[in-house]
C-alpha cells in the first residue's frame, strides 16, 4: 500500500481544521459553561458556608438562649420555692394564732362557765342557807331575843366615832325631820326613852318621834333619820345576809 501523501495531507488540514472548528465553537463554549458552573457552585458553597455559619450562630444563640432561659428557670423555681415556704410559714403562723386564740377562748369559756356554775352554786347555798336561818330565827324569834338586840344596838349607838354621826347630825339638821322606830314586838316605854336619848345625844337634838310594830322584823329593830336607816332586826340581817351572797360575782 503506498502513501499518498495529498491525502494525508488533505486529512491532516481536515484534522487541523476540525480542531480548530472544535476549539472556536465547541471547547470554549464548554469552558466558558465549565466556568459559570464552577463559579456558581463557588457561590453555591459560599452561601452554603454562609448557611452553615449562620446557622452555627443561631445554634449558638439558641444555646445561649436556652441556657439564659434555663437560669431563668431555675431563678424563677427558687424564687417561687421561698414564696411557697414563706406563705406556708404565714399560714402556719396564722393557723397557730389561730388555735392560740381558740384555745384562749375555749378556755375563757370553760372558765365563765366554772364561774358561772360556781356562782349559781353559791347562790343557791346561800339561798337555801338563808331560808335554813330564816326558818330557824322564825322559831327563835321572841321578846327576849329583841331585847338583847336592842341592847347590842344601844351598845353600838354609843360606839359611834364623830366622823361615823357626822351623817347622822347633818340628816337632823334638815326641817320637819321625824325618827321612826320599828320594832317586831311592841318596844316598853323604858327602851323608847333610853334609844331617844342615846339619839338625841347623837344628832345633837331632840327630834319628834314615832314607833311602830312590824312582825316581818321577826326580832329586833329598825331606826329611820330621813335617809338614814339602821338595821337591827332578823329580817334585814337575813335580807344584807342573802342580798350579799347575790350580788358576789
Amino acid at each position: 500500500m503506498e502513501l499518498d501523501w495529498t491525502t494525508f495531507l488533505l486529512e491532516a488540514i481536515n484534522f487541523l481544521v476540525l480542531v480548530w472548528i472544535l476549539k472556536r465553537f465547541l471547547y470554549r463554549p464548554v469552558l466558558d459553561v465549565i466556568a459559570r458552573r464552577r463559579a456558581q457552585i463557588d457561590q453555591t458553597l459560599a452561601a452554603a458556608r454562609k448557611s452553615q455559619d449562620e446557622a452555627l450562630e443561631l445554634k449558638a444563640q439558641q444555646e445561649r438562649c436556652l441556657a439564659e432561659w434555663e437560669r431563668t428557670r431555675d431563678a424563677a423555681q427558687t424564687q417561687l420555692i421561698e414564696e411557697i415556704g414563706a406563705k406556708r410559714a404565714r399560714m402556719m403562723a396564722d393557723l397557730a394564732a389561730e388555735l392560740q386564740g381558740e384555745r384562749e377562748r375555749n378556755a375563757a369559756l370553760e372558765k365563765r362557765q366554772l364561774q358561772e356554775w360556781q356562782r349559781t352554786t353559791e347562790i343557791t347555798a346561800l339561798t337555801q342557807a338563808s331560808q335554813f336561818a330564816a326558818s330557824l330565827l322564825t322559831r327563835l324569834a321572841s321578846p327576849e331575843l329583841e331585847d338583847a338586840l336592842f341592847d347590842v344596838l344601844l351598845e353600838d349607838l354609843q360606839k359611834l366615832t364623830p366622823e361615823e354621826t357626822r351623817p347622822l347630825i347633818a340628816a337632823a339638821d334638815r326641817s320637819q325631820l321625824r325618827i321612826h322606830v320599828a320594832s317586831a314586838f311592841p318596844l316598853p316605854a323604858g327602851p323608847r326613852a333610853q334609844l331617844l336619848e342615846t339619839l338625841t345625844r347623837l344628832v345633837e337634838q331632840e327630834l319628834p318621834a314615832e314607833f311602830s310594830t312590824d312582825p316581818e322584823l321577826l326580832s329586833g329593830v329598825r331606826i329611820s333619820i330621813g335617809p338614814w336607816v339602821l338595821h337591827a332586826n332578823l329580817r334585814d340581817e337575813l335580807a344584807f345576809f342573802s342580798g350579799n351572797g347575790h350580788g358576789r360575782d
